[in-house]
C-alpha cells in the first residue's frame, strides 16, 4: 500500500537557559520588552510532524511517501530520511527560502519560549498530491502544514475518493470551527489528543458523540494515560507502553500515529495497531529529539510481547512475505 504522509518538514532548535525566565519579566514594564538570554546549550534536530510520522513508519518496515515543502537547507536532511527508508521523492524543494523551524529556549523551571519560522511550510498551499501522483494512493494522512494546504489537501482526497486520515493536532487552536468541521467530512479517521478533541467540540458547536458519528474511527490520545478509540459505537481503551525512562514528551505523538498507521496498513485489528503506536512512542519519550530512537524490528517485537499479545501477527514485521 503506498501511504502518503502530508505535513510540516521542520528543523528543531532546542536551547537551554540556565535561569528562570521569571526573574527577567518586570510586570509594569511589559509594554516595552527587551530582554536576551545566554543560553549554554543548543541542539539542532530533524523534525516536522510529517517527518517524524514518516521516520518511524520507515523504522517499522514501511516506505511512506513524505509530501510537503522545503528550503535550500533541506540537503543533509533529505539524505537522513533517505537512509532511514524514507521516499522524499515527493518533497518539493524551494531555493529561494529556508525550511521550516522551531527555536525554544527552555529554562530551569521547564519554561519556554519559542518561535516558528514557516519558511518553506508557507507555500505547501500551491502543491497538490496531483502533481506528483497519478494514480490513487492507499492512503493519505493529513497532519498538520499551512492550514490552506491542509483544507486543498482534504478536498483533494475527497474528490478522488482517497481514503485519508484527518490529523489537525497543532493547529487546531489556530483553525476555525467552519474549517475543522468541513475538513473532517469523509475522513477515514481522525488522530487528536484530549484537550484538542475538546476543543474541536467547541468550535465546532458539537458534542463528543457527534464527533463519533462524523467518523468512522476517533482515535484521541492521553499522554501517559494512553489512547481511546471510538469505532461503531465501540470504545477500546489503550494503555501507554510502560517506561521509567522519560527524557523529553515532544514527538510521542507523531510515532503514536506511525504505529497505528503501520496497523492500518497491515489490516490488523484497531486496538493492536494502536498498541504498535502506544511502543513507538515509548522509543520517542526514552529519547530528547523526535527522530533520535532506534530499534530493530525484531527488538521491537521482542519488547512489544513483554505486554502486549499480538497473536503472532507482528510476526510480519520480522519476516515480511
Amino acid at each position: 500500500m503506498d501511504i502518503i504522509v502530508t505535513g510540516s518538514i521542520a528543523y528543531d532548535y532546542l536551547m537551554r537557559f540556565p535561569g528562570h525566565f521569571s526573574e527577567y519579566f518586570i510586570p509594569d514594564q511589559l509594554h516595552h520588552l527587551s530582554v536576551s538570554f545566554l543560553v549554554e546549550e543548543m541542539t539542532k534536530h530533524q523534525g516536522g510532524i510529517a517527518a517524524n510520522i514518516a521516520y518511524t513508519m520507515a523504522l517499522l518496515g514501511l516506505r511512506p511517501k513524505l509530501f510537503g515543502t522545503v528550503g535550500r537547507d533541506f540537503g543533509d536532511y533529505r539524505a537522513w530520511l533517505d537512509r532511514a527508508g524514507v521516499d522524499t521523492s515527493t518533497v518539493r524543494q524551494l531555493d529561494d527560502v529556508f525550511t521550516a523551524s522551531f527555536f525554544v529556549n527552555t529554562d530551569l523551571d521547564n519554561n519556554q519560549i519559542a518561535s516558528f519560522y514557516s519558511g518553506a511550510m508557507a507555500y505547501a498551499k500551491n502543491y497538490y498530491l496531483a502533481d506528483i501522483y497519478d494514480g490513487k494512493p492507499g492512503m493519505v494522512i493529513i497532519s498538520p502544514n499551512d492550514p490552506q494546504a491542509m483544507q486543498n489537501l482534504a478536498k483533494e482526497c475527497r474528490e478522488r475518493h482517497i481514503r485519508f486520515i484527518y490529523d489537525p493536532s497543532q493547529q487546531v487552536p489556530r483553525l476555525s470551527g467552519e474549517e475543522l468541521y468541513r475538513d473532517m467530512q469523509g475522513a477515514y479517521a481522525m488522530v487528536v489528543n484530549s484537550y484538542e478533541a475538546e476543543l474541536i467540540c467547541k468550535k465546532t458547536e458539537q458534542t463528543m458523540e457527534d464527533l463519533r458519528r462524523t467518523i468512522e474511527i476517533l482515535v484521541i490520545t492521553q499522554g501517559k494515560r494512553g489512547a481511546t478509540i471510538y469505532l461503531n459505537g465501540d470504545l477500546i481503551e489503550v494503555p501507554a507502553f510502560p517506561t521509567d525512562k522519560i527524557k523529553d514528551p515532544t514527538g510521542g505523538g507523531d510515532a503514536f500515529r506511525a504505529g497505528l498507521l503501520r496497523g492500518i496498513a497491515a489490516d490488523w485489528p484497531l486496538k493492536l495497531a494502536a498498541e504498535v503506536g502506544s511502543l513507538c512512542a515509548t522509543y520517542v519519550l526514552e529519547n530528547v529529539g523526535t527522530q533520535n530512537h532506534h530499534f530493530t524490528r525484531q527488538d521491537f517485537v521482542q519488547r512489544f510481547r513483554t505486554e502486549f499479545d499480538d497473536a503472532g501477527l507482528l510476526d510480519a514485521l520480522i519476516d515480511p512475505k
